[in-house]
């Protein structure tokens, strides 16, 4: 599933808005495209935006149609707000106002009747919309993720036991889930999604564990190499499945000369400073770090293809060098989804082509206005800021230094004197190598 085109009539602040969100050159045009990113200064409407959006996917996966006619659960919060497409397997789902054109045929809101109700969208084109919010990165969920997975297995275990098959089987009343193929990270996430998210390395550990004592118990502990044969005798049968986690996210998590460690037992998911080979309590490490392991997990774990991908602010609490890298690390996770994210940031709007991005101004009148980006994928951060953001990167202090110099440089044209002359082009070029002006 794909959003290609979106025309809001009024949401909030916004009105008479379009946003054409395929390929307008090249080999794809006309196509979805697989990223977007939303730049603009604050109060334009970026986040809404992406809740809007994700409103609008969620209600059209779960839509359902009374005795093969009219449509069922449609919500009253997008009815009348504009009109949506998105691209569905290979069929074009169009929802404007109250009515839905898909598969070559038009329903509309009429529940006059009862009557039999079946999914509009089959169950094989239904794939999960993920939302991850700014305020992912909460006590709620650092708690969690902080927790000695004994601790956790004790805690949860007859939940443990069957939350795959409840994942697998899940239907609209299904505890795991909120709403129907709707997953939304936020700062309140449910933990039995945490849960599915760490089943496997929880299972590990808690066979790990025994495995372990039954063969200290049996006498190995005295020989070292029988010990070491039967336990990776019983590892090649029971692979730890953080490994290839581990894998993954290593590839950001080394930009922090971090890693994740598969010795220890303390945290689901150990993380190691590289420099000095000791784990650091997930709680105490950095907000960024906090945030990569909360978003990359699901991205991992969860099935991504055809799906949507919102994140507000992905830049929140990263150092630029891994900011930078951001968009290409989550493309590499879900290589088959489709990316839309609210930035303020000009290194990961650098990330996208200019048809990617979208920019969110206000005009004349006070009114939010969206136009297309300029700056080629790769700019400069600068220019990026100059093009795109609209920003003069340059700030007050660097900007009377700037007319220091430019006065310096008319100054040294019109001086007869050579020692004055000689006295300004040194501090001339002073002032230019201390700002590389």
């Amino acid at each position: 599933m794909k959003i290609s085109k979106l025309h809001i009539d009024q949401f909030r602040h916004i009105e008479n808005l379009d946003f054409d969100f395929t390929y307008q050159s090249g080999e794809r045009k006309g196509e979805p495209l697989d990223k977007i990113c939303f730049i603009g200064q604050s109060a334009t409407g970026k986040t809404g935006l992406l809740e809007l959006i994700y409103e609008y996917s969620v209600n059209t996966l779960n839509l359902e149609i009374l005795n093969g006619n009219s449509l069922w659960n449609l919500k009253n919060s997008i009815r009348n707000k504009g009109e949506v497409t998105f691209l569905i397997g290979d069929d074009i789902f169009n929802l404007k106002n109250s009515e839905v054109f898909f598969k070559n045929r038009t329903y509309k809101n009429d529940l006059s009747n009862g009557g039999s109700v079946t999914s509009l969208i089959p169950k094989q084109d239904r794939k999960d919309i993920f939302y991850f919010k700014a305020n992912l990165v909460s006590d709620k969920n650092i708690d969690f993720l902080s927790t000695n997975p004994i601790e956790l297995i004790e805690k949860h275990s007859n939940e443990l036991q069957n939350i795959k098959k409840d994942y697998q089987y899940r239907d609209k009343d299904n505890f795991l889930f909120n709403e129907n193929y709707g997953l939304l990270f936020n700062g309140d996430v449910d933990t039995k999604i945490w849960l599915h998210l760490l089943v496997d390395y929880l299972n590990y550990r808690k066979n790990f564990t025994q495995k372990m004592s039954e063969l200290i118990h049996t006498g190995f502990i005295h020989d070292v190499n029988k010990l070491s044969t039967e336990f990776n005798k019983w590892q090649k049968d029971n692979p730890n499945r953080l490994e290839s986690f581990a894998k993954e996210f290593n590839y950001i998590l080394e930009l922090l000369n971090l890693e994740v460690d598969l010795v220890n037992t303390e945290y689901s998911i150990p993380i190691k400073n590289k420099r000095i080979d000791e784990i650091i309590p997930f709680q105490d490490t950095s907000t960024g770090t906090k945030q990569l392991l909360l978003t990359s997990l699901p991205l991992y774990s969860l099935e991504t293809k055809e799906s949507i991908i919102l994140i507000d602010e992905p830049e929140r609490s990263l150092y630029p060098n891994i900011q930078m890298e951001i968009m290409d690390y989550y493309k590499k996770l879900a290589p088959n989804a489709q990316f839309i994210v609210a930035t303020h940031s000009p290194f990961v709007a650098a990330s996208f082509q200019p048809d990617e991005r979208f920019i969110l101004s206000f005009n004349n009148e006070g009114k939010v206005v969206v136009s297309r980006g300029n700056s080629p994928i790769g700019d400069d951060p600068n220019d990026m800021l100059e093009n795109d953001f609209g920003i003069n990167y340059i700030n007050k202090y660097g900007q009377e230094k700037y007319q220091e110099y430019l006065d310096l440089k008319q100054k040294i044209y019109f001086e007869k004197d050579p020692k004055k002359k000689e006295e300004i082009s040194e501090q001339l070029e002073k002032l230019g190598d201390e700002y590389n002006f």
